[in-house]
């Protein structure tokens, strides 16, 4: 049976929130598996706070960027094997360590689950090459925030939240002020792809499992819609 294709990056931070954490991992696992029933999934995971106390702590002790890079990638990829063990037999912990592999191993019966690639890659920047890999039409980044803001909501009571933006305004958000590298909007290496291949990003809280269900079968969203047109 052919199936819609779509790419989910899941932050760190949300798959491993700290409080009650294999009781969040089911429930977010039955989500992905009985979505998975509709779609072609490859879920991308990030490296959230065990990331980054893994990076703080080999910079405070002199790593270099790429040697904090290598650790950060290592991280997402346990995160990865985590779920895939939590999928059960529609998984593996085998994971992909490019994006090409990613997508050879994709198929209609499985959820293939990968963390990060290489130095320099965000797994953002990692989702959005799977997704052009393997022709998926959507990219569903489930964070902590549940939609894309004009601004940081947390120091600007007063800044515009968006339900529906195209994609050049999100690459204008993420350039906004402070430049590409301190945004977490999204990647702007992921942003570029997505653009050149017209694949639609849904920015959606990941904590919200129905809310994360509804973006991964393209149902109406509580979140943002990015359109790549």
């Amino acid at each position: 049976m052919k199936k819609e294709k779509v790419v989910v990056s899941i932050g760190g931070s949300v798959l491993i929130p700290g409080e009650n954490d294999p009781a969040y991992i089911k429930k977010l696992a039955e989500t992905i598996k009985d979505a998975s029933g509709a779609v072609q999934l490859v879920v991308v995971c990030g490296g959230g706070r065990i990331a980054r106390y893994y990076t703080e702590t080999g910079r405070s002790i002199g790593g270099s960027t790429y040697q904090l890079d290598i650790m950060g990638i290592g991280v997402t990829r346990i995160n990865a094997q985590l779920l895939a063990v939590s999928l059960g037999k529609l998984s593996s912990t085998d994971i992909p360590e490019t994006a090409e592999e990613a997508s050879r191993r994709s198929t209609p019966d499985n959820i293939v689950v990968m963390g990060g690639t290489e130095p320099g890659h965000t797994t953002d920047a990692v989702a959005a090459m799977v997704a052009k890999e393997m022709g998926a039409g959507r990219i569903v980044n489930a964070t902590s925030v549940e939609a894309v803001y004009s601004d940081d909501p947390k120091k600007n009571p007063a800044a515009e939240r968006y339900s529906d933006i195209t994609i050049d305004k999100l690459g204008e958000l993420v350039y906004k002020e402070h430049g590409a590298g301190n945004s977490s909007v999204f990647d702007p290496l992921g942003i570029k792809i997505a653009k050149e291949n017209k694949i639609d990003i849904l920015m959606v809280d990941g904590r919200d499992l129905e809310e994360l269900k509804n973006a991964i079968l393209g149902s109406r969203i509580k979140g943002t819609y990015v359109n790549s047109q």
